[in-house]
């Protein structure tokens, strides 16, 4: 038990199969529950800053999954405050599901499951006007781009984001292979660094969107790439002083470019 806090509980470790029944560690969960420890490491201290000037805050992790990231944070960070709420929102209806019943088994009461997907949260009632921490871990394709859409809607100060499985802009980039003449289309001339530089780009232009909405933008590793190859981590903070206009050009000269001018609606940013 090295490897967790002392202040874990041990019931639901076991629950979320991170711990076996006898209380060592699950090999298979490893990998997922070093990552979950490492987004931690970043949400931590930005939950315990809203619990040290004693606001209400929520946060709202999108493409949920099993819901490991809301259950560690919440056992960690907020059983034991009065403050804070944790919505999972996760297309498949049987996990939950599951999350409702674990969350009631160990007396969670902040935390909340909706069954939608990304962008029908948007217009969803039952999530706040507002929402301080939006998460997206290995949301695929296009739903981190729904996650983003989502924050910006509700104003969120953070977003903590890693991307997954980026397909729209490459498949573009494959589109118009034939069309782009520039020396710059051998970059992507080869399937493979089609794939990879779409992925690549599609990172590079997310980022240059929230700069454009004002967040001050890292990017970082999530752990080592021998745990996993979706392993960017883009964290952003609400920063009044960012060079929004500096981003919004950038962004949009990156689409006229490399002919992504189709992407217009997703990413261009109005001047």
């Amino acid at each position: 038990m090295n490897e967790f806090s002392p202040n874990q509980s041990t019931r639901l470790l076991k629950e979320l199969h991170i711990l076996t029944k006898d209380g060592k560690l699950n090999q298979d969960s490893r990998r997922k529950y070093k990552q979950v420890m490492h987004l931690g490491n970043f949400i931590g201290p930005i939950i315990k800053d809203y619990h040290n000037l004693k606001q209400d805050f929520t946060m709202v992790d999108h493409g949920a999954g099993k819901s490991y990231l809301g259950f560690i944070l919440y056992d960690l960070f907020f059983k034991q405050h009065e403050q804070g709420e944790i919505f999972g929102i996760e297309t498949r209806e049987d996990l939950v599901k599951k999350s409702i019943a674990l969350a009631h088994e160990c007396n969670f009461p902040r935390m909340k499951f909706l069954n939608l997907s990304v962008e029908d949260s948007k217009q969803s009632p039952l999530l706040p006007e507002t929402i301080n921490i939006v998460t997206a871990l290995h949301a695929c394709n296009t739903a981190t781009d729904d996650a983003i859409d989502f924050g910006l809607q509700k104003k969120s100060q953070y977003f903590i984001l890693v991307p997954c499985c980026q397909a729209e802009v490459a498949s573009v980039l494959k589109q118009g292979k034939n069309e782009n003449k520039t020396s710059l289309a051998e970059i992507w001339r080869h399937p493979i660094h089609t794939r990879e530089f779409g992925s690549h780009l599609t990172n590079v232009l997310r980022c240059l969107r929230l700069e454009a909405h004002g967040y001050q933008v890292s990017v970082t590793e999530l752990v080592g790439w021998e745990h996993s190859m979706k392993n960017e981590l883009i964290i952003a903070k609400f920063n009044p002083d960012t060079n929004k206009k500096k981003a919004a050009q950038n962004l949009n000269q990156i689409l006229s470019e490399l002919g992504l001018e189709s992407l217009s609606e997703r990413f261009k940013i109005i001047l």
